[in-house]
């Protein structure tokens, strides 16, 4: 299944690509000839509005029950929390969203309750009566913060649902207790929600690469200084809530920013920014993290903090995004600006130094930028990309096709 989503008035973050330097005569030989290629594909290649359109159309036929809530700023991040309640007719969940302004107003991290009505009780109006301006009665706004900064990346504490994870542009992770924060108001010259914890230990910029380990209270993040940081905020949760102490001799301006934590370890082995990270789903040890260096690399924090396996051109060109399979703790996802996902079995990653995927996934017309596997299915994943595609897949079926086309 595919789908497609229109153009936002401010589209979601570019990640700083550092284009190779080229000399002037190759530079005009590739715009011409792309302007050669641009012009033979402009009749045949949708229009991102045309393929929304067609989208709409489907609608009713691709889904069990939709409902949509239109926002009034863009949202660079968005993220299902936990459920709240089940009942008979439908589930509520929380929804976490951010909102990127264009300064009239602050930044938010908004906290909605979400009613997910279940399939067999749909109504076939609800859907095909979609509209993208409606305001669904199905997403209520929860509560409000003021992010001192845009929210790049929210991640989610599984021990602790109340408890989540934003990235922003800083070299710090801030953490909030979503339960016990003030619900504000985004006026303008309001000041900004005071973090429960900072965990600091960055020296640059650290705006996408963040994960919560699944089976205890660890953070680790990636950033523009090319390292990967591990942070435990085991000891600053009780009772569910976090405990505000702070360290002995930190000065006041960073006791009314909020309590700071520094690092278990700091990671070394990429050679240009870490742009996402993944923990061993069994392991709170063991993680993984991509690049724009092109690689893949494996860490085991009880070995040190150099890599345990390194991954060169685990793609032909930077990697955004990384998952690992929460049913196989072998099989690790990929997704590049190569445009293509590649899937890597970690007992036999690399051929020569080189990177040996067992998949490669071929889909996406711009770079990927998002991969997920199912929380469900083994062998089901979601990729996302520049393309304005969400592409499902299933290399179960994949590997089939491939047997039989062989």
């Amino acid at each position: 299944m595919e789908s497609s989503q229109p153009q936002q008035q401010q589209g979601p973050k570019k990640r700083g690509r550092k284009p190779k330097p080229k000399d002037e005569k190759e530079q005009q030989q590739q715009q011409q000839s792309a302007g050669k290629m641009k012009e033979g594909k402009k009749a045949q290649q949708p229009s991102v509005d045309e393929k929304y359109t067609q989208w709409k159309s489907l609608v009713p036929v691709l889904y069990d029950w939709l409902a949509n809530h239109n926002l009034v700023w863009p949202s660079l991040s968005c993220r299902w929390g936990p459920q709240l309640e089940q009942a008979t007719y439908k589930n509520r969940q929380r929804l976490y969203l951010s909102e990127q302004t264009d300064g009239s107003v602050p930044n938010t991290l908004v906290i909605a309750n979400c009613e997910v009505v279940k399939p067999r009780v749909a109504a076939a109006e609800h859907i095909s009566q979609f509209n993208e301006e409606a305001r669904s009665p199905f997403v209520k706004k929860y509560k409000t913060l003021i992010h001192p900064g845009e929210v790049n990346r929210i991640r989610e504490l599984p021990q602790n649902s109340k408890i989540v994870a934003t990235h922003t542009d800083s070299p710090d992770v801030l953490i909030w207790d979503v339960e016990a924060q003030p619900n504000r108001h985004a006026v303008l010259g309001a000041t900004h929600s005071r973090p429960d914890l900072i965990l600091t230990g960055h020296q640059d910029n650290a705006e996408f690469a963040l994960a919560m380990c699944p089976t205890e209270p660890y953070v680790i993040s990636g950033g523009k200084d090319k390292s990967v940081v591990l942070w435990s905020i085991q000891d600053h949760i009780s009772g569910g809530s976090i405990v505000k102490q702070n360290k002995p001799g930190e000065g006041n301006d960073k006791t009314a920013e909020g309590p700071s934590v520094g690092p278990r370890g700091i990671f070394c082995g990429h050679e240009d920014t870490v742009e996402d990270v993944a923990f061993c789903p069994s392991s709170a040890q063991e993680f993984c993290s991509v690049g724009d260096d092109s690689c893949l690399i494996l860490w085991d924090a009880r070995v040190g903090t150099g890599p345990t396996i390194k991954v060169e051109k685990a793609h032909d060109a930077d990697l955004h995004c990384v998952d690992w399979n929460p049913h196989d703790d072998n099989l690790i996802l990929t997704g590049s600006a190569d445009n293509t996902v590649r899937m890597f079995d970690r007992r036999n990653l690399t051929s020569n130094g080189v990177g040996s995927p067992i998949y490669k996934f071929e889909g996406h017309r711009a770079a990927v930028l998002c991969v997920q596997w199912s929380p469900d299915e083994s062998s089901v994943f979601g990729s996302s990309a520049e393309d304005g595609l969400l592409n499902i897949w299933d290399y179960d079926k994949f590997f089939l096709q491939s047997i039989l086309g062989n």
